[in-house]
């Protein structure tokens, strides 16, 4: 690994953060971006369009929750911090309802229990162990 450009943590390489001088592991080990080239989207935070049935009121604060800890980097927020962290889970949850509303496709609609049949079967392809 010899001239190889290292990096301390993962915001450094992808330059969110200055990189200090002195680095600890190669950027190359570092996972990169989804086959289409873009950033993968959180895992916790599903595809709500395009469902039969509909996507629930719960389901879209559910996301928008994970949307605003993610990127308010808070699990739970502190007093200080919880009504604008609530206020923004309402926001997220309002705009995400709104484009749900508005888009339009021709596609039929998924079924929720066969997509979930998928991503079971993604996940024990991922998660499979080498003998």
């Amino acid at each position: 690994m010899e001239g190889a450009q290292t990096g301390l943590t993962r915001r450094y390489a992808r330059g969110l953060h200055d990189a200090p001088a002195v680095l600890d592991f190669p950027i190359e080990t570092l996972p990169s971006a989804s086959s289409s080239g873009t950033t993968p989207m959180c895992r916790n935070i599903k595809t709500l369009f395009n469902f039969e049935p509909p996507a629930t009121e719960d389901e879209i604060r559910a996301s928008s929750l994970q949307f605003v800890r993610k990127l308010s980097g808070f699990n739970a927020p502190s007093k200080a911090n919880q009504v604008a962290f609530d206020r923004a889970v309402d926001e997220v949850a309002a705009a995400a309802r709104r484009l749900i509303d508005s888009l339009v496709t021709s596609a039929d609609p998924r079924d929720r229990n066969i997509e979930a049949l998928r991503a079971k079967a993604r996940s024990a392809a991922r998660f499979v162990t080498p003998m």
